[in-house]
């Protein structure tokens, strides 16, 4: 019996590693591009400024219809009030996204967003954001034209 359980345990441990090999052989190369692209992530072209970094995974920001942006800010960077044309829809990909509403600038009145966490901006909303002590890296998908208004109350 104990050895009909080694063999049983030797044949799992088997066909795992030969599942490993096999899919390690399996390469990005390998998917067909009418069915998906794959950009590795050393291969996104991102723009750099003082504050942020941004990337344009999909579409237009500049132009009408949907787009898919990555937002990295830089540590101790914030924005000032503003709003944007439509809702925008964020996730937090890595760092604490630091968010505050209103007219009037306040970052000690800011809320802390997490990793893997979800934020709707509405449209025409008052709100400004940034980062703190750390990088933070932001996916927002929204409908453009993409553009900024400034509403600080000063």
């Amino acid at each position: 019996m104990r050895r009909s359980i080694a063999v049983a345990r030797f044949g799992c441990f088997a066909l795992a590693a030969a599942a490993f090999l096999w899919l390690g052989a399996v390469k990005a190369a390998d998917v067909d591009p009418k069915v998906a692209t794959i950009t590795p992530a050393d291969q996104i072209k991102w723009s750099k400024t003082a504050s942020v970094d941004t990337a344009v995974l999909a579409g237009d920001p500049t132009k009408p219809g949907i787009y898919v942006i990555l937002v990295k800010w830089h540590p101790h960077k914030m924005s000032r009030p503003h709003f944007h044309p439509n809702d925008r829809y964020i996730t937090v990909l890595s760092g604490t996204w630091w968010v505050g509403t209103g007219s009037t600038y306040d970052p000690d009145h800011t809320v802390p967003v997490h990793a893997g966490s979800y934020v709707r901006h509405f449209a025409k909303q008052i709100h400004y954001d940034g980062a703190k002590d750390e990088e933070v890296v932001l996916e927002i998908v929204g409908d453009g034209p993409e553009t900024m208004t400034p509403a600080e109350k000063k």
